[in-house]
């Protein structure tokens, strides 16, 4: 079987010609085509010769007298494509009669098969240009757009290292990471797609390959018929030609062609790339890294009702809102960007937390007329609303002791989601942590949420909590899925 040498996986653009291989099976079908075309020249001058007897066949010598073309792709050693040829010529030249009677057959039956082979030879040569030639170039943009987005990850890796974070959201490192791996895969699907394009053609060449042969057999034993009514020693010139030529291995010249370019050949036992053993620059760069992910419910301005979708906080401060959190099924673009310094949050109430700010993902022009709005999520357990809301609260620009609301969700929320007793105004204080004011940031100069002294006095006496009782967190400290 054909080999080539190891790709490396670890590359995620590789440095192969994709139209080698396509390339080689045009010039070996370009060899076969002139074969073909010698044998066509050696019926047709065989014909007119009939007509001039002895001196003409010097003519007929001609025709096959100069080497191959495209030579190399035949095997030079005895029984096989240039041996026949050989032994044409030599077999040739002991012929000197030749009668008119046989021109007509000549012409009429054995030069039409050589001309119908030659077309399906040509025929050939379209097919592959057209199919494994476009594959070709389709793999080599794929390539071309892969190579673009990591060329941009790496700028704006490097933009984020050098401004301390400060990172246009359509620009974040992380959605941009995504964006490598969502062209990789189309990159890799069309590489794997060419690829087995590629060994469909290069199995099929074997058979086709026979069937030249096998043609160029059956068109030269009917040669054999026409001129046996010759003289016995033109007869006997003529079984030898066709007998070498039957003796000719259906897959003596491919594997002899195989073993000659077996370095270039695709080996089918190969496997198939994967995304899995890919590496690509920065491509687990800190950046890209999020602190904390998982799913959330977000309340519907419209409907009211809660929806489930995958939640990112990234080290560039940027809360986003995804479908799913597959990279692969589509461009991995952000329905909602908050920028959290920029935004402020409230206090969290066992399983829900509000965050106000202004959806940043539409780019600078639709940055510019988006409204800010309060947003409302849940999560799944009071502790993974803690472990969510401190994350998102170390990178807001600002908290305030606002709760969200307690009343019942229109969504189809168990009881259990909810608190026992809705809490009144009056009973209801924020802890605390949860009022400590604003966290500085360089990024934001959002004003101070009110400190806890400037709660009414019957607010701050009824029913406050102290700081101790709040749990810091009921999940392990180190990020995760929920």
């Amino acid at each position: 079987m054909p080999t080539r040498a190891n790709t490396n996986d670890d590359e995620a653009i590789i440095s192969e010609d994709t139209s080698e291989v396509t390339r080689l099976f045009v010039e070996r079908l370009q060899a076969w085509k002139h074969a073909v075309g010698y044998l066509e020249d050696y019926i047709t001058a065989t014909e007119k010769t009939q007509h001039a007897h002895g001196k003409e066949y010097e003519r007929i010598l001609k025709t096959v007298n100069e080497p191959l073309k495209e030579g190399h792709h035949f095997d030079q050693s005895l029984g096989g494509i240039a041996g026949m040829f050989e032994n044409i010529r030599s077999n040739t030249q002991g012929i000197s009669n030749q009668h008119y009677e046989t021109a007509k057959s000549l012409k009429g039956t054995i030069l039409s098969i050589f001309e119908r082979l030659h077309s399906e030879i040509k025929h050939k040569t379209k097919e592959l240009s057209k199919g494994a030639g476009k594959g070709s170039k389709a793999v080599d943009k794929a390539r071309n757009a892969t190579q673009k987005h990591i060329e941009l990850l790496g700028q704006h890796t490097a933009t984020f290292d050098s401004h301390g974070g400060k990172i246009a959201a359509t620009d974040d490192p992380y959605v941009l990471q995504r964006g490598v791996l969502y062209r990789l895969n189309k990159q890799i699907q069309e590489e794997n797609n060419n690829r087995q394009d590629l060994i469909s053609v290069q199995n099929s060449f074997a058979q086709f390959e026979a069937h030249v042969i096998q043609t160029i057999q059956h068109g030269l034993g009917q040669f054999m018929q026409v001129v046996t009514a010759q003289a016995e020693q033109t007869k006997a010139m003529y079984a030898d030609m066709v007998g070498t030529a039957q003796r000719i291995p259906l897959d003596f010249e491919w594997n002899g062609f195989v073993r000659r370019n077996s370095g270039i050949l695709i080996d089918p036992s190969a496997p198939a790339r994967s995304v899995t053993n890919v590496h690509f620059p920065n491509q687990d760069h800190r950046s890209t890294q999020p602190i904390i992910a998982g799913s959330l419910e977000r309340k519907g301005k419209i409907m009211r009702s809660y929806d489930t979708n995958y939640y990112v906080v990234t080290p560039s401060k940027f809360l986003h809102e995804f479908k799913t959190d597959d990279s692969f099924a589509k461009d991995p673009v952000p329905e909602l960007s908050l920028y959290l310094p920029d935004c402020i949050v409230g206090a969290v109430n066992g399983q829900k937390f509000n965050v106000k700010g202004k959806d940043v993902s539409k780019g600078k022009v639709g940055n510019t007329f988006s409204m800010s709005h309060e947003l409302q999520f849940k999560a799944h357990t009071p502790q993974a609303a803690q472990k969510w809301w401190e994350v998102i609260r170390q990178a807001a620009g600002q908290i305030t002791a606002e709760q969200p609301e307690t009343s019942a969700p229109t969504s189809p929320v168990t009881s259990k989601d909810s608190p026992t007793q809705p809490l009144s105004p009056q009973t209801t204080q924020p802890t605390t942590e949860q009022t400590t004011g604003t966290i500085p940031s360089a990024t934001t100069d959002a004003k101070p949420a009110p400190l806890a002294t400037d709660v009414p006095p019957a607010q701050a006496t009824a029913g406050s909590t102290p700081a101790s009782a709040v749990p810091a967190s009921g999940v392990p400290s180190e990020p995760g899925k929920y």
